[in-house]
């Protein structure tokens, strides 16, 4: 009974000592195996052995890009302006062994590096270079926090600021600037576009004043064509007609009522051919046949 017991005891030692010696370490994580208070090698994943009882392993390590986002933090600008930046930080473990050994708390390391980093590139900035020049100040942060956290075996991939809240008085400050500069703007579009309205409409008088004048011109001259055009068919028919001068003197009769016409003709001025004109019918009459000729 006693040699049962010891073979079970010493099988379950030997259970023991293959548990143990058997690691399975994940995909993106690494152990840091420490022999006997000392490190001895980093285990990538897959399954690792060890020496039971002489080695350590320590917890696993994230090798996986990591997001930290840090809290507000006050910062005071070149301007004497405090402002809360809000920053996220992206960083990934590229060496285990100097990620356990070279610093107690890597996450916390970050985070104090990138706020006195955070201070010291905002406070040689002034509020405005602070609030557009955000992918300068993310360049400077990563830089500085690539360097020193390279040491410490982490990469620092990107550094994005999330927010910067200037004071309320200067929110309020720079609502009512944006505001007038709107006005402004609508101010300057609006006399923009009546002065757009006035030259367009000067341009539509003048081309419609030059197109009725040219139509008037136009239709002048085709009036004083058509007037020519008419005389020189009355002079053809009348030397055509070959007619007397007792015919012309009735004609001229006819045509004097029509000088005087119109409301505007105060004065009617008797012409001298008009003593001729009518010597002429006076002759023409007195030679009719079976008048009295004297």
């Amino acid at each position: 009974m006693i040699g049962w017991i010891v073979v079970g005891v010493l099988a379950l030692f030997v259970l023991l000592v293959l548990f143990r010696s058997v690691r399975i370490v994940p995909q993106a994580r690494a152990g840091v195996v420490e022999r006997l208070g000392r490190y001895h090698r980093t285990l990538e994943p897959g399954l690792a052995l060890i020496v039971p009882f002489f080695d350590r392993v320590r917890p696993l390590i994230d090798l996986r890009e990591q997001v930290v986002s840090f809290p507000p933090q006050p910062v005071i600008t070149e301007d004497n302006l405090v402002v809360g930046i809000d920053t996220v930080l992206y960083f990934s473990v590229t060496d285990p062994k100097a990620a356990t050994y070279e610093i107690a708390n890597y996450i916390q390391g970050v985070e104090q590096l990138t706020v006195t980093t955070l201070r010291n590139v905002v406070g040689g900035l002034n509020l405005e270079e602070t609030l557009t020049s955000r992918d300068q100040i993310n360049g400077q942060l990563r830089g500085v926090l690539d360097e020193a956290t390279g040491r410490w075996g982490i990469r620092v991939n990107r550094v994005e600021l999330k927010s910067i809240d200037p004071p309320g008085s200067i929110q309020d400050s720079m609502e009512k600037q944006m505001r007038a500069e709107r006005d402004r703007r609508a101010a300057i579009l609006q006399a923009e576009g009546q002065k757009q309205a006035a030259i367009l409409t000067a341009e539509g008088a003048k081309q419609s004043a030059v197109l009725r004048a040219e139509g008037e011109a136009q239709a002048a001259v085709l009036r004083a064509q058509g007037e020519a055009r008419a005389i020189g068919q009355v002079f053809e028919a009348i030397h055509a007609g070959d007619p007397d001068e007792k015919l012309l003197a009735y004609q001229y009769l006819q045509v004097l009522p029509k000088i005087a016409e119109g409301n505007a003709n105060k004065v009617w001025i008797v012409p001298s051919e008009l003593g001729e004109a009518l010597k002429g019918i006076g002759g023409m009459l007195g030679r009719q046949p079976g008048g009295d000729a004297r």
